[in-house]
């Protein structure tokens, strides 16, 4: 991924922090046929390794677990929070019309190898991780035991599950960081005139990031 010195991110908890926050994961793999995607949601566990591990499932009939080349890392892409950002925020603009619209946003992207699991334990323990985690939050949070055993069963041999320690892992926040402070003010006030809760959160990391320029 291009990274400019000024959006790269390398805090491995901040990264961790948007992969858990926007589980859903982009899997690129290559296969005999090209390149392969599937979305799916994963969770990072720590493992003792400075990355961590992903893991995940993707459906028995998907053909991407059953065609992969072993030697080529696999490519996990999270998309955290974007916003567009408008040319009329930038004072420049008015004062003599040299400024283009741009996008702000976070990225990460993990690699590493992928191996299928077919263990059932191993299976288990990942649906019911995967699923506590997503389900503390409401009210009456469903558990994988509140389904009679067989039928957890027969759904479980219909799914593969993947494992991806992480080698390497990349961050990108591009949040204004190359713009002059009074650039920056201007994204956001206009990000915050939208009342948004995407330009809110925008508007947060735009102000947390650390600045390139006076």
């Amino acid at each position: 991924m291009y990274i400019p010195r000024a959006n790269e991110e390398k805090r491995v908890p901040v990264i961790h922090r948007l992969m858990a926050e926007h589980p859903l994961a982009s899997l690129v793999t290559l296969g005999s046929s090209g390149l392969f995607a599937t979305h799916l949601p994963v969770v990072i566990e720590q493992d003792g390794s400075e990355f961590g591990v992903l893991k995940g499932h993707i459906s028995r009939a998907n053909r991407q677990a059953k065609d992969l080349v072993a030697d080529v890392d696999a490519l996990a892409i999270f998309a955290g929070p974007q916003h567009y950002i408008s040319a009329t925020w930038y004072p420049g603009k008015l004062e003599n019309g040299e400024e283009v619209p741009t996008w702000n946003y976070a990225v990460v992207h993990a690699y590493g190898p992928l191996r299928v699991v077919e263990d059932a334990v191993w299976m288990r323990a990942h649906l019911e991780s995967l699923t506590d985690r997503h389900e503390a939050a409401l009210p009456v949070p469903w558990k994988v035991s509140d389904a009679p055993e067989a039928f957890i069963r027969t759904m479980m041999n219909g799914i593969v599950g993947l494992e991806m320690p992480i080698r390497r892992l990349e961050g990108k926040w591009k949040m204004s960081q190359n713009r002059t402070e009074r650039d920056r003010a201007g994204v956001l006030q206009g990000l915050a005139s939208l009342g948004t809760p995407e330009s809110r959160v925008i508007g947060q990391m735009v102000e947390a990031a650390p600045r390139g320029k006076g």
